[in-house]
């Protein structure tokens, strides 16, 4: 059973894509690739801002 935020709140592909600068393409395929996590809500998906955050965490890399 999957545990879900009770007071986070949802984003749609297109927000999480301009939140990250990215296309909603480019979300859909790490959504496809099980790099970040999505619920799927008839025909759309909806992604937890937590897991938004968490995805861009993981992938931080600090430059210099």
């Amino acid at each position: 059973m999957v545990k879900i935020e009770s007071r986070g709140s949802f984003l749609t592909a297109a927000e999480v894509a301009a939140l990250m600068r990215v296309s909603t393409m480019t979300v859909y395929r790490l959504i496809k690739a099980g790099d970040l996590a999505a619920v799927r809500v008839g025909r759309s998906y909806r992604i937890s801002e937590g897991d938004v955050d968490q995805y861009l965490a993981s992938r931080y890399t600090e430059a210099g």
